[in-house]
């Protein structure tokens, strides 16, 4: 039997346990569940301009501190918890990337049916057979506009394109990776379903 070490994976994720057992366990994994949505949507948000270890190592901590990403607690949220969050060093103490927390689960509030919405978006199954994972899509550029259309901030395109690699919209593990058959499946029968 293969050792969780040495098992052949996605070379981005080597080096870390903690970035193997993400890669492991959730990268690539659709995601249906609006509040499971909003809060990766969230935290690849958090990520702009860092690196993903820096997300992955604080994410504990930014799940008690935000409320498990409770969409109405965080649309709640006031100027006196900004000012804690902005002192505190378990979180990304950015006020614009915090601000946004807020003003976006404002906004996903009002969109009935979040997950669809945001699945609406995603490639039919089969489009892309990447050589070289890209940065960006059409799809993650749709995406990118129409919530910067609503409101939302720290959505870019290429924020939008990692957050459907990790939500499942993408099968983006290397084809001799050993998540790649079972997520490969994963992600067609959620594409499927739409």
């Amino acid at each position: 039997m293969t050792s969780l070490v040495t098992r052949k994976r996605c070379s981005w994720c080597e080096g870390s346990d903690l970035y193997r057992h993400y890669h492991d366990s959730e990268w690539g994994v659709p995601l249906k569940d609006k509040a499971a949505l909003f809060r990766l949507l969230m935290l690849e948000g958090q990520q702009a301009g860092l690196a993903w270890i820096t997300v992955l190592n604080k994410r504990e901590h930014m799940d008690h501190v935000f409320w498990d990403f409770d969409l109405k607690k965080l649309a709640e949220a006031s100027a006196a918890h900004l000012e804690t969050w902005l002192g505190d060093p378990g979180l990304i103490r950015h006020r614009g990337k915090l601000e946004a927390l807020v003003s976006n689960a404002q906004l996903a509030l009002t969109i009935e049916d979040f997950s669809s919405w945001l699945w609406s978006f995603a490639a039919p199954a089969g489009t892309y057979q990447h050589t070289q994972v890209p940065a960006e899509t059409p799809e993650s550029q749709n995406m990118s506009k129409a919530l910067k259309k609503a409101g939302f901030r720290f959505v870019g395109p290429t924020i939008c394109y990692a957050f459907m690699q990790s939500a499942g919209m993408v099968n983006d593990h290397h084809p001799s990776c050993w998540r790649f058959e079972h997520c490969e499946k994963l992600v067609n029968e959620a594409l499927s379903a739409r």
